[in-house]
């Protein structure tokens, strides 16, 4: 309901559950299975519907003003947006729909109705939980409020299956929410293979104007305190601080827009760089499309990866399918997204000194780094997008099996 899977990941809400949900309803397409995306309109040119692929139809419905809202607000368009949902469905002869899979606590909610409406399973994927983040905050960020937590627990409560990224996202569902083991799974998101595969590092450093011979440290995501953009800049202060010959060769890349929290301070990212000293190795592109965006993985020497919450953490397997290291905080689904020592390095905490002293490990020490970088595409290689939809489509046919068969029973 929050955004749309045709948005441009890196800015506003988008972010890797756009890609997520692009991704595998284009391999459910690919296996017989018919899609239906259902997004609210933020645009008032936008067609109601949208053939994403063969088999994949994104469902534009009006709720609320086109112009963006606040997330905050979209509580108060639910009724809009399930009311859209059902008309939609009420068009059709009776059992259009199999099984609702709803991403995300607002249509977990629409989700939880259109399931009782329909009499079809509800499976559901949190991305991310208010309590797990609450617990998690990073400095200058708000804490998650009280209706989503409500909202949250609801929806655990009456999910027939629950979808974990990963064993730690599983375990935070059981233990803080008190979901039923029994009723959730767990499936480990993917990356695009065929996308994100290692290339030329001097051929893409000049599609992007970077100098051949610097050292560079990569970010990508949506600028804001949860994503940990200071932790990264502060530590590559740190790291021309002890040793000035740094500067010559060291730049520090930023690939993403603003969201959440970052939208106050739209010059924060420019404002923190300059008073550490450092503006002029910082380099701040906006979000890149995929092919783009896998040139920057290409060019970098390291990705960093500082954030305070990952469910998973699309953007570390992304760079390691590229064949470049992550630097990562040791926090969520990063714990299985980066194999620590293998694939790059798990880091716990985000002082910025522990992280400079990492980071500055893996910058003097080349052939380590060439060692990691073989270890990450072999450990991305595990991650396909098509494993990822075979194991969702086992959850959905086994939960309307498990459905039917309580229906015949009369539960």
């Amino acid at each position: 309901m929050h955004t749309s899977p045709l948005d441009q990941p890196g800015t506003g809400d988008a972010g890797g559950m756009n890609v997520y949900i692009v991704e595998v309803a284009k391999r459910l397409a690919g296996r017989g299975v018919e899609v239906e995306i259902f997004t609210r309109q933020t645009c008032r040119d936008l067609p109601p519907t949208v053939e994403l692929v063969p088999g994949v139809t994104v469902r534009h419905v009006t709720a609320g003003p086109y112009e963006e809202l606040d997330k905050g607000d979209l509580p108060s368009q639910l009724c809009g947006f399930l009311s859209g949902v059902l008309r939609t469905e009420a068009a059709y002869d009776p059992g259009r729909y199999d099984v609702i899979h709803s991403h995300y606590w607002l249509s977990g909610q629409v989700g939880w109705l259109a399931k009782e409406r329909w009499g079809v399973p509800l499976v559901h994927t949190m991305h991310t939980m208010a309590k797990v983040k609450n617990l998690l905050l990073a400095r200058g960020d708000k804490p998650e409020p009280v209706v989503r937590v409500l909202g949250e627990e609801q929806v655990v409560e009456v999910a027939d299956r629950l979808v974990a990224n990963t064993a730690t996202e599983a375990g935070e569902l059981i233990d803080l929410y008190g979901a039923p083991a029994s009723r959730v799974e767990v499936v480990n998101p993917g990356v695009s293979l065929q996308v994100f595969k290692p290339g030329s590092k001097p051929e893409a450093r000049a599609r992007l104007g970077l100098p051949h011979d610097a050292y560079v440290m990569l970010f990508v995501g949506r600028i804001q305190p949860l994503k940990g953009p200071d932790v990264l800049l502060k530590a590559a202060a740190r790291m021309v601080a002890e040793d000035p010959a740094l500067r010559s060769r060291l730049l520090v890349a930023f690939v993403g827009g603003l969201s959440g929290n970052g939208l106050a301070r739209p010059s924060h990212l420019t404002d923190l760089a300059a008073a550490l000293g450092i503006g002029d190795i910082v380099r701040a592109a906006p979000p890149a499309p995929q092919h783009e965006l896998a040139d920057w993985y290409r060019a970098a020497d390291v990705t960093a990866v500082p954030s305070y919450n990952e469910s998973f953490g699309l953007v570390a397997l992304e760079s390691q399918a590229c064949g470049t290291p992550v630097a990562a905080a040791s926090v969520g689904g990063l714990r299985t997204a980066v194999r620590d020592g293998v694939s790059g390095t798990l880091i716990e905490g985000h002082d910025p000194r522990v992280w400079a002293g990492a980071l500055r490990t893996l910058a003097d020490r080349p052939a380590w780094r060439g060692v990691l970088g073989r270890g990450a595409r072999d450990h991305a290689a595990a991650f396909g997008w098509s494993a990822t939809a075979g194991r969702l489509l086992e959850v959905y046919e086994s939960t309307i099996r498990l459905a039917r068969a309580r229906v015949a029973a009369g539960l």
